[in-house]
Protein backbone atom coordinates (compact mmCIF):
# COMPACT_ATOMS: atom_id res chain seq x y z
CA UNK A 1 0.00 0.00 0.00
CA UNK A 2 1.22 3.47 -0.79
CA UNK A 3 1.33 5.60 2.32
CA UNK A 4 0.03 8.45 0.17
CA UNK A 5 -3.33 6.80 -0.21
CA UNK A 6 -4.18 6.91 3.48
CA UNK A 7 -5.45 10.49 3.47
CA UNK A 8 -6.91 10.77 -0.02
CA UNK A 9 -10.59 10.38 -0.82
CA UNK A 10 -12.34 8.21 -3.33
CA UNK A 11 -12.27 9.44 -6.91
CA UNK A 12 -15.84 8.33 -7.46
CA UNK A 13 -18.36 8.12 -4.62
CA UNK A 14 -20.46 5.26 -6.02
CA UNK A 15 -20.41 2.23 -3.68
CA UNK A 16 -19.72 -0.18 -6.54
CA UNK A 17 -16.25 1.35 -7.00
CA UNK A 18 -15.38 0.32 -3.45
CA UNK A 19 -15.40 -3.36 -4.35
CA UNK A 20 -12.60 -4.98 -6.30
CA UNK A 21 -14.10 -6.97 -9.11
CA UNK A 22 -13.04 -10.60 -9.01
CA UNK A 23 -13.41 -11.09 -12.76
CA UNK A 24 -11.36 -9.00 -15.11
CA UNK A 25 -13.46 -6.19 -16.56
CA UNK A 26 -13.83 -5.85 -20.29
CA UNK A 27 -12.12 -2.94 -22.03
CA UNK A 28 -15.52 -1.24 -22.24
CA UNK A 29 -16.15 -1.63 -18.50
CA UNK A 30 -12.73 -0.26 -17.62
CA UNK A 31 -12.85 2.69 -20.00
CA UNK A 32 -9.57 1.57 -21.58
CA UNK A 33 -8.98 1.21 -25.28
CA UNK A 34 -8.75 -2.46 -26.23
CA UNK A 35 -5.08 -2.17 -27.21
CA UNK A 36 -4.16 -0.59 -23.85
CA UNK A 37 -6.26 -3.09 -21.91
CA UNK A 38 -4.53 -5.99 -23.67
CA UNK A 39 -1.04 -4.51 -23.18
CA UNK A 40 -1.30 -4.12 -19.38
CA UNK A 41 -0.59 -7.26 -17.36
CA UNK A 42 -2.69 -6.83 -14.23
CA UNK A 43 -1.83 -9.17 -11.33
CA UNK A 44 -4.17 -11.82 -9.92
CA UNK A 45 -5.96 -9.10 -7.91
CA UNK A 46 -6.58 -7.04 -11.06
CA UNK A 47 -3.95 -4.45 -10.11
CA UNK A 48 -0.78 -3.05 -11.63
CA UNK A 49 1.92 -1.12 -9.72
CA UNK A 50 2.45 2.50 -10.74
CA UNK A 51 5.72 4.33 -10.25
CA UNK A 52 4.94 8.04 -10.21
CA UNK A 53 7.79 10.31 -11.27
CA UNK A 54 8.17 14.09 -11.44
CA UNK A 55 8.19 14.94 -15.16
CA UNK A 56 10.62 17.84 -14.70
CA UNK A 57 13.17 16.42 -12.24
CA UNK A 58 12.69 12.65 -12.86
CA UNK A 59 12.53 12.17 -9.08
CA UNK A 60 10.42 9.19 -8.03
CA UNK A 61 7.51 10.59 -6.03
CA UNK A 62 5.60 7.50 -4.96
CA UNK A 63 4.51 3.95 -5.71
CA UNK A 64 0.83 3.05 -5.74
CA UNK A 65 -1.58 0.70 -7.51
CA UNK A 66 -4.18 1.00 -10.26
CA UNK A 67 -6.93 -1.28 -11.41
CA UNK A 68 -8.27 -1.02 -14.97
CA UNK A 69 -10.87 1.56 -13.95
CA UNK A 70 -8.29 3.82 -12.25
CA UNK A 71 -6.05 3.60 -15.30
CA UNK A 72 -8.97 4.44 -17.58
CA UNK A 73 -9.96 7.47 -15.48
CA UNK A 74 -6.33 8.62 -15.29
CA UNK A 75 -5.99 8.45 -19.08
CA UNK A 76 -9.31 10.25 -19.60
CA UNK A 77 -8.80 13.04 -17.03
CA UNK A 78 -4.98 13.29 -17.09
CA UNK A 79 -5.02 13.34 -13.26
CA UNK A 80 -3.52 10.65 -11.02
CA UNK A 81 -6.21 8.22 -9.86
CA UNK A 82 -5.25 5.09 -7.95
CA UNK A 83 -6.81 2.05 -6.28
CA UNK A 84 -6.54 1.75 -2.51
CA UNK A 85 -5.86 -1.85 -1.55
CA UNK A 86 -6.73 -1.17 2.10
CA UNK A 87 -10.03 0.60 1.39
CA UNK A 88 -10.84 -1.26 -1.84
CA UNK A 89 -11.79 1.94 -3.64
CA UNK A 90 -10.49 4.49 -6.10
CA UNK A 91 -8.78 7.65 -4.86
CA UNK A 92 -7.74 10.78 -6.72
CA UNK A 93 -4.37 12.13 -5.66
CA UNK A 94 -4.87 15.57 -4.15
CA UNK A 95 -8.63 15.28 -3.63
CA UNK A 96 -8.27 16.35 -0.01
CA UNK A 97 -4.79 17.91 0.09
CA UNK A 98 -4.99 19.86 -3.16
CA UNK A 99 -1.63 18.35 -4.18
CA UNK A 100 -2.89 17.05 -7.51
CA UNK A 101 -0.94 15.22 -10.18
CA UNK A 102 -1.33 16.41 -13.76
CA UNK A 103 -0.30 13.49 -15.95
CA UNK A 104 2.31 14.26 -18.60
CA UNK A 105 2.84 10.70 -19.84
CA UNK A 106 2.25 7.05 -19.05
CA UNK A 107 4.39 4.12 -20.18
CA UNK A 108 4.49 0.39 -19.60
CA UNK A 109 7.68 -1.48 -18.81
CA UNK A 110 8.94 -4.18 -21.19
CA UNK A 111 6.75 -6.85 -19.55
CA UNK A 112 3.63 -4.69 -19.37
CA UNK A 113 3.32 -5.32 -15.64
CA UNK A 114 4.39 -1.92 -14.30
CA UNK A 115 3.25 1.59 -15.23
CA UNK A 116 5.56 4.60 -15.18
CA UNK A 117 3.53 7.77 -14.80
CA UNK A 118 5.28 11.12 -15.24
CA UNK A 119 3.41 14.01 -13.63
CA UNK A 120 3.50 17.66 -12.79
CA UNK A 121 3.06 17.49 -9.02
CA UNK A 122 1.53 20.44 -7.19
CA UNK A 123 2.80 20.50 -3.61
CA UNK A 124 4.25 17.53 -1.77
CA UNK A 125 3.49 14.06 -3.12
CA UNK A 126 3.51 12.34 0.27
CA UNK A 127 0.69 12.56 2.80
CA UNK A 128 3.33 13.28 5.47
CA UNK A 129 4.14 16.59 3.76
CA UNK A 130 7.48 15.54 2.27
CA UNK A 131 8.30 16.11 -1.38
CA UNK A 132 8.25 12.38 -2.11
CA UNK A 133 7.22 9.27 -0.21
CA UNK A 134 10.94 8.42 -0.07
CA UNK A 135 12.28 11.77 1.22
CA UNK A 136 14.32 11.30 4.41
CA UNK A 137 13.79 7.54 4.45
CA UNK A 138 17.13 6.36 3.16
CA UNK A 139 18.33 2.94 4.30
CA UNK A 140 21.96 3.21 5.29
CA UNK A 141 22.64 0.11 7.39
CA UNK A 142 23.16 -3.32 5.91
Amino acid sequence: MSSSEETETAATPEPETAELKTAEPSPQESGLAGSVFEAVRFNADGLVPVITQDAETSEVLMLAWMNAEALGITLATRQGVYFSRSRQELWRKGATSGNVQQVVSLALDCDGDTVLMRVQQSGPACHTGTTTCFTGREITDA
